[in-house]
């Protein structure tokens, strides 16, 4: 029996793995269709990544337009998360300061959540995948002012190769195993 060999591996590794929080800012997020869920699903998110140690890069846009990153959030970031970077450009790639920092945590995956799915999620997602890093997009921690255009955007990362996952399922799968020290806070975190 012959075994196949991938070129890409499919398995969602924590070591790979850094987490782009996108614009879950004052001023917009209360326009968000579900926005409670959603951020609920952010914060849990946050939490169990902070406790797996995966980096979370906390992108912002127009601030002085949009508001800072709500306090329920930002709240729960630990200090190296805290670190700001303001943006102007849809894409978190578009901004230097951004990618700069992207490109220095030398991970080959980038977990997305945040706001708008079709405005800037969508169009990070589009970018990380023309410069040879895997977006995961967690569709329960992404949202929309429509709930329809969530959707299409979904649909068009997907096709485009992005994976998308849940909150529940990517903790888990960067977990890997109930004896891992992270599993009993990541488990209370997703009852």
């Amino acid at each position: 029996m012959t075994t196949k060999t991938f070129s890409v591996p499919y398995r969602i590794l924590r070591q790979d793995v850094q987490a782009l929080l996108i614009d879950v800012q004052e001023k917009l997020t209360p326009h968000i269709f579900d926005h409670d869920a959603i951020t609920d699903k952010i914060a849990v998110l946050i939490q169990g990544l902070q406790t797996l140690g995966v980096p979370i890069m906390l992108n912002e846009q127009y601030k002085k337009g949009l508001g800072e990153t709500i306090p329920k959030l930002y709240e729960l970031l630990n200090e190296p998360n805290r670190q700001s970077f303001e943006k102007t450009s849809f894409s978190v790639c578009d901004n230097p300061p951004s990618w700069a920092y992207i490109t220095a945590q030398n991970r080959r995956i980038a977990l997305l959540f945040g706001i708008e799915t079709h405005v800037c999620v969508l169009q990070t997602a589009l970018d990380l995948l023309d410069n040879g890093i895997q977006p995961v997009v967690v569709a329960d921690a992404v949202g929309s002012r429509n709930p329809y255009d969530k959707k299409i955007a979904l649909r068009r990362m997907r096709r485009a190769g992005a994976v998308i996952t849940t909150t529940e399922a990517i903790l888990f799968e960067l977990c890997r195993d109930a004896k891992d020290p992270a599993f009993k806070t990541i488990s209370a975190l997703v009852k």
